[in-house]
């Protein structure tokens, strides 16, 4: 039997992966059974499984997917220089995430994901790792803003990435109801929030003084 090239095998691993993302989007986690997947794939069973044993193995594996691709996108804001500059650039990254008619399956999938940690540690586990990786990214922008006197030093830099967060999660849920969302105005508003952290003057002085 002649062996599978490493080109093929991942070319498979991914055909997997966007059926069960398919899948996922369109019927939730707990409708979806493997059988619906390896139709949907084109795959045999014998194929299907040796890529993936179980239902929850794709779950944790198109988790792991998104955290790749997040890592990329978050790759892109370490390069700004100016810590407010870094985070309207974060803000710019996910607002194109959100505004993209291709990641539409991947939202539905992430919801349903927030859904399935509440009862499946391990999907938690992932879920909490993809929102740490943002988290600390925003953590480390804020702090060092503050250390160079240029972000308000009176609100926490992990309450700040929390509600940036929590921001976006809220955004992902309204997109994924299908309401009309004007996405410019939301990143205004968004950008009118963290400009809302810059130090004023009066703080520059009163830390001066100090």
């Amino acid at each position: 039997m002649p062996k599978i090239s490493d080109k093929k095998r991942e070319d498979r691993r991914q055909q997997i992966l966007e059926a069960a993302l398919a899948c996922f989007s369109e019927d939730g986690f707990h409708q979806t059974g493997m059988a619906d997947i390896v139709k949907r794939s084109g795959l045999s069973h014998g194929a299907v499984y040796l890529y993936f044993q179980s239902k929850d193995e794709l779950i944790e594996a198109l988790a792991d997917d998104r955290h790749r691709r997040e890592a990329v996108l978050n790759s892109v804001v370490q390069g700004s220089g100016h810590p407010l500059e870094g985070l309207h650039a974060l803000i710019r990254v996910y607002a194109q995430w959100l505004t993209d008619p291709a990641g539409e399956a991947r939202r539905r999938v992430g919801i349903h994901g927030w859904a399935e940690a509440l009862r499946n540690r391990r999907v938690r586990s992932s879920v909490v790792e993809g929102i740490d990786m943002p988290r600390a990214l925003i953590v480390a922008l804020v702090e060092r803003g503050q250390r160079d006197g240029l972000i308000r030093r009176d609100v926490g830099a992990d309450a700040i990435a929390r509600v940036l967060i929590a921001i976006f999660q809220g955004l992902v849920l309204q997109k994924c109801w299908g309401e009309e969302l004007d996405i410019t105005a939301c990143m205004a508003a968004v950008t009118a929030v963290i400009d809302g952290f810059r130090t004023t003057r009066p703080d520059v002085k009163r830390r001066a003084r100090t």
